[in-house]
């Protein structure tokens, strides 16, 4: 006992990191000179958009509880009551889209996502709250059991007591992202920051371009010496800044001269630069270009596979996060060999109405899928039982190979007799 105490002393987070989630050190100061963080990040319509696709593609998927059956399948659990908390209200406050969209933006900003679990007096769970991912810290004690400390704000729901409470991991839902230890993930804001940095200056500078009126600075040339130069500067703004005076006609007088000194934004290649950086802030979110509004390669031939490559590529590693998650935490042991949680993601597979049709008629034909089943895909009600609903049928012109030939010799005998 005393070397696995040593063991899991020395498994305590690493050094080079901060308690929780926060990683403070990460941010600040970027190399664009624009400070970086969660909130100035979400005002990025990229980082946003890519923030809401994939918050709302998860909380919006159907989410049940299913039970192991006796021959090896699987059925829904509608009488757990942990059914109702996933599928419909984990509590009184919010629907499971809310709590669901609410965690996820969480874990794409933060990089962790916790939702306290409150249990009733026979251990059952009963609600879920979320929690702050920036008020939440992950530490070890001195026998190297996992703990969280929470930091509670005055403006929050009572549903913990005191300003900073201690958790137990039973207490809490932890889905954690890609993170240095497998306990604790980073933010991919934090670790973006330069990239993200360089959209928000190339954003500022193009407000700040149109402001000052849509065309490169310049200096103004006299050709003697001017009294009250800050009077012309001033005169010459009010006349000529700002977008809405764009295009003016400037009038010179006492011979001044106009020399432009700035560089045009197609010179300096601003366009393309904030194009690259809306596909950069895509990149890192792993969310195909076309889904943030950037069509410049993409075609009716190829988005279709874009999108089931964003399921397949994008959806599915967090999905699996969220059900590992949720069976980890909210399931006992015993229930763990009985229950598992599954997030539906065919309907976002689906392809257009012809290639379902035509994929239905292949499983019906061969005897894999009934009426009922296709209905069900399909939000169709079931055809009763007793009108063949539930049938399994096949071709009659397939058969097993040792069969080939039975029908010719058994004629044959009854030719003969």
């Amino acid at each position: 006992m005393g070397l696995l105490k040593n063991i899991f002393k020395a498994r305590d987070k690493p050094e080079n990191r901060t308690p929780g989630s926060s990683y403070s050190f990460f941010f600040g100061g970027t190399s664009s000179g624009k400070p970086v963080n969660e909130h100035t990040a979400m005002q990025m319509t990229a980082v946003y958009s890519c923030v809401r696709i994939l918050a709302e593609a998860v909380a919006g998927l159907p989410l049940h509880l299913y039970k192991y059956t006796d021959n090896g399948g699987k059925e829904k659990a509608i009488k757990h009551s942990l059914y109702f908390l996933l599928h419909d209200e984990p509590n009184p406050e919010m629907s499971s889209f809310v709590f669901r969209e609410t965690l996820m933006t969480h874990l794409l900003l933060w990089g962790n996502a916790y939702a306290q679990i409150i249990r009733n007096g026979k251990g059952e769970v009963i609600a879920l709250y979320p929690l702050m991912p920036n008020r939440m810290g992950v530490d070890r004690d001195n026998a190297g059991n996992l703990f969280y400390t929470y930091t509670r704000y005055l403006d929050e729901a009572p549903t913990i007591n005191g300003m900073t409470v201690k958790l137990h991991p039973s207490d809490v839902l932890h889905i954690p992202g890609l993170g240095f230890d497998g306990l604790v993930g980073y933010s991919p804001i934090a670790m973006a920051k330069n990239a993200i940095g360089l959209a928000m200056a190339t954003e500022e500078y193009g407000a700040k371009f149109f402001a000052n009126g849509a065309a490169p600075g310049g200096v103004l040339e006299h050709p003697g010496t001017i009294k009250d130069p800050q009077k012309v500067k001033d005169s010459w703004n009010m006349a000529y800044q700002g977008s809405g005076n764009a295009h003016k006609v400037a009038v010179l007088e006492e011979g001044m001269k106009y020399q432009p000194i700035g560089i045009s934004p197609e010179q300096a290649q601003f366009l393309e630069t904030r194009k690259f950086q809306i596909n950069e802030i895509a990149r890192i979110f792993r969310v195909p270009p076309h889904m943030v509004g950037d069509l410049e390669k993409s075609s009716f031939s190829n988005i279709e596979q874009q999108s089931l490559e964003f399921v397949k590529y994008t959806l599915d590693p967090w999905v699996i996060r969220w059900e590992q998650a949720i069976s980890r935490s909210l399931l006992s042991p015993s229930e763990k060999k009985e229950y598992f949680s599954k997030f539906n993601v065919d309907g976002l597979l689906r392809g257009d109405y012809v290639s379902r049709m035509n994929g239905y008629a292949t499983a019906r034909q061969n005897g894999w899928m009934s009426a009922n089943d296709i209905r069900e895909l399909e939000n169709l009600d079931r055809i009763p039982a007793e009108l063949g609903g539930d049938l399994y049928l096949i071709n009659g012109n397939m058969t097993k190979l040792h069969d080939a030939g039975l029908f010719s010799n058994r004629k044959e005998k009854e030719e003969t007799i």
